[in-house]
């Protein structure tokens, strides 16, 4: 999109299912300028309904499993806000998110799915997983698989549901725990005459698939109470389970069941545009909708079919125009259910089949859909001109998010050494160290100022990480944060818009610096070509940790892990996992100042950011000292070793491995000492008879601390 182009309209995808899925694959090859695309979604990922029960049954592991919203999001140009929507207002056009204010939007659309949970089954709660939502049974069911299969409980399993859900999940856990060397306990507890969903040829395949797996069928059975160990049934009798699902029909979220908006049965009622009834900018599909026109039961087949008219129709709506598109669902769909092992039935039109070759077509059916979502089209980046300087091309790369994207260190430190020395009395120190001194009574002020290009397109996550960053070089002084300054920079955009974003940033950013008993007293806004957050802060010590203050035989501590360099840039070009950054962005955004206030007696300290952890170290030692670090002993992100080994390298990357070389063997472990950091961790040299416990009690406070090394009697920095 043309950064000339102002952002004039908010557009919201609630929930991650399929139809949102295909919608952001569509919008990243063709964006309509002027919108904002945020999602929503509780997690990095959101799993295809149709490749469970293999993955159940071991045929799929879960990352074929799930869609990576995290990667095709970047691919749109969308926001990503790892979260739960609990709530909406359609006259306002806000939704509640917890943790957060209300986000506005103009238009919306919901595509959340539903549950099977059993809340008014007593025990279900605390001693059973509904089939849906399906991350939290997969997940469920991966650790009650390893624990049956070490022994540490019975292979019993009670599935309550006799539907095709119902079946295909019983026969998928059957054969898992069959090839994983047990005998399974596999009971369905039906409430009706018999399996249902299907017709009588299709059943019968079942039931006799059912009966090769030993799974029981319990008819005309209700379930009483669930406990850890067995279900009780109306009946008396109980059956034993240490593992309990439901997969008894679709419910409605309760968020959206008492929602403000037509409802049928708790679904959200649907025209034939997809528009919520009474709602121009409000759209509904997959199984949270109920299509008024033509009602559909729950399938996933309607929300694939659904995705184009949706994108269309949102794209009607946001340029303000009317001729929405009608959508017209198939009259019927071919079943195609799996049978536990690499076989499966089909049913369709009143004719059933069954066979390996059968399973072998929904595979290619399914992996087909989600080849769609992980290959995604490589968009031409834009002509270099004809003619251009020398080097131009040479520094072609995108520049950097975060860190990365930081003034080389050579080229700092030159600059830096031709400034003035202080004149004033109460300036006590230069450039140089983590923040300026200023005497303060009888004790000093630090003064330090930071500021980020976006490392995540969602805002408040962002303004936290930017705080987290701004902060660290108070507390790395030892000092407790006092005022700030923000300055934020947004793109060009519409007054609404900016009314929003300023309302999200700041908020976040006053809420983390509350918390550091820190105040924010003002600063500056503009619009420029993207989004920018910077921090000036004040902080408050009686003895300021500088730089240059390590000794010889100092332990060398790291507070969180390495990587964020290499890991965003990797994000970036559309190469990392989505799972890996999410995780990464939130461990980023937690504050460090408990951390600070355990190493306050380290004899030297900083945070570790832009020029990467031995650039960093290089500045905490003293004349004739150097610094032997442990490889086995390094904190590193998830993926940054696979992003680092493939090539994804800061643009500051290789200044920062000239002005601060490392002996050792070459490698990815060695290329991530010059990986530039943003919101880094804490770097102390502390005596040796300390590290060990403090170690223990940063670990005890929830950071991923560790002793990286120690301070030797030799010039540089090795690595082991």
């Amino acid at each position: 999109m043309s950064p000339d182009l102002p952002l004039t309209r908010d557009l919201l995808l609630i929930g991650g299912g399929h139809a949102h899925a295909l919608v952001l694959r569509r919008w990243g090859m063709d964006p309509l300028p002027g919108v904002r695309v945020t999602v929503v979604n509780p997690g990095p990922t959101a799993p295809y309904s149709g490749m469970l029960p293999g993955h159940v049954a071991g045929h799929y592991t879960r990352d074929e499993l799930d869609i990576d919203l995290v990667r095709l999001a970047r691919f749109a140009g969308a926001a990503l806000i790892d979260g739960e929507v609990t709530g909406i207002d359609p006259e306002a056009r806000t939704v509640t998110i917890p943790g957060r204010g209300p986000l506005a939007y103009d238009v919306a659309s919901l595509d959340v799915g539903i549950h099977a949970e059993m809340p008014d089954l007593p025990g279900f709660a605390e001693h059973a997983v509904g089939a849906k939502p399906l991350g939290r049974f997969a997940e469920a069911w991966r650790g009650f698989l390893a624990r049956a299969a070490s022994g540490a409980c019975p292979p019993q399993v009670a599935v309550l549901g006799g539907g095709v859900a119902g079946a295909e999940l019983s026969l998928a856990m059957a054969h898992a725990m069959r090839e994983a060397g047990l005998v399974p306990e596999v009971t369905v507890i039906e409430a009706g005459p018999g399996l249902s969903g299907v017709g009588a040829p299709a059943s019968r395949h079942l039931r006799a698939a059912m009966d090769r797996y030993g799974v029981r069928l319990l008819r005309g059975a209700r379930a009483q109470r669930v406990h850890a160990d067995r279900v009780s049934l109306e009946e008396g009798a109980a059956v034993p389970a240490a593992f309990v699902t439901g997969a008894a029909g679709a419910r409605p979220h309760p968020w959206l069941a008492a929602a403000p908006l037509p409802l049928e049965d708790g679904f959200v009622r649907v025209d034939s545009r997809l528009r919520v009834e009474g709602r121009d900018g409000l759209f509904a599909v997959g199984d949270c909708a109920h299509m008024t026109h033509a009602p559909r039961p729950k399938a996933g087949v309607y929300a694939v079919r659904q995705a184009p008219v949706l994108h269309d129709n949102l794209r009607a709506a946001l340029r303000g125009m009317g001729g929405l598109r009608p959508y017209t669902p198939q009259a019927g769909y071919l079943k195609l259910i799996s049978l536990g092992a690499k076989e499966a039935v089909a049913e369709k039109a009143g004719v059933t089949l069954a066979g390996p070759w059968l399973w072998r077509q929904k595979d290619r059916i399914d992996r087909a859909f989600m080849s769609k979502l992980i290959d995604l089209p490589r968009m031409a980046p834009p002509d270099f001109p004809r003619e251009t300087a020398r080097g131009v091309r040479e520094m072609g790369q995108p520049l950097c998010t975060g860190c990365g994207s930081k003034v080389a260190s050579d080229a700092l430190g030159a600059a830096l050494t031709r400034l003035p020395a202080p004149v004033r009395g109460d300036v006590l120190s230069g450039p140089g160290d983590d923040a300026a001194v200023l005497a303060h009574g009888t004790g000093a002020q630090v003064l330090t100022t930071d500021h980020l290009r976006a490392v995540c397109a969602d805002p408040v996550l962002f303004a936290r990480i930017a705080t987290v960053h701004a902060l660290g070089d108070v507390w790395a002084m030892g000092a407790a944060p006092q005022a700030a300054l923000a300055s934020v920079v947004l793109p060009r955009m519409s007054e609404a818009l900016q009314a929003r974003s300023l309302d999200q940033m700041l908020g976040a950013v006053a809420e983390m610096l509350a918390a550091e008993g820190c105040d924010l007293v003002g600063g500056h806004s503009t619009m420029g070509a993207e989004t920018m957050l910077g921090l000036t802060l004040t902080g408050l010590s009686e003895t300021p940790i500088l730089h240059r203050g390590a000794r010889l035989g100092d332990a060398l501590i790291l507070t969180r892990p390495l990587g964020t360099g290499t890991v965003l840039v990797a994000e970036m070009a559309g190469r990392a996992r989505g799972a890996d950054v999410l995780d990464m962005l939130h461990a980023m955004a937690r504050p460090q100042g408990d951390a600070a206030r355990l190493l306050a007696s380290a004899h030297t300290m900083t945070d570790v950011t832009g020029f990467g952890l031995a650039g960093h170290l290089t500045r905490l030692l003293g004349p004739g000292l150097g610094a032997r670090l442990s490889a086995a002993a390094l904190p590193v992100y998830p993926g940054a070793l696979e992003a680092m080994a493939a090539g994804h390298r800061s643009t500051i990357h290789a200044s920062n491995a000239r002005a601060a070389p490392v002996a050792g063997a070459a490698g990815p472990l060695l290329d991530l000492l010059h990986d530039p950091q943003t919101a880094g961790g804490l770097l102390a040299a502390v005596p040796e008879w300390e590290a060990e416990g403090l170690v223990a009690q940063l670990r005890d406070l929830g950071h991923a601390a560790a002793r990286i090394g120690s301070v030797v009697e030799r010039l540089g920095l090795i690595l082991v």
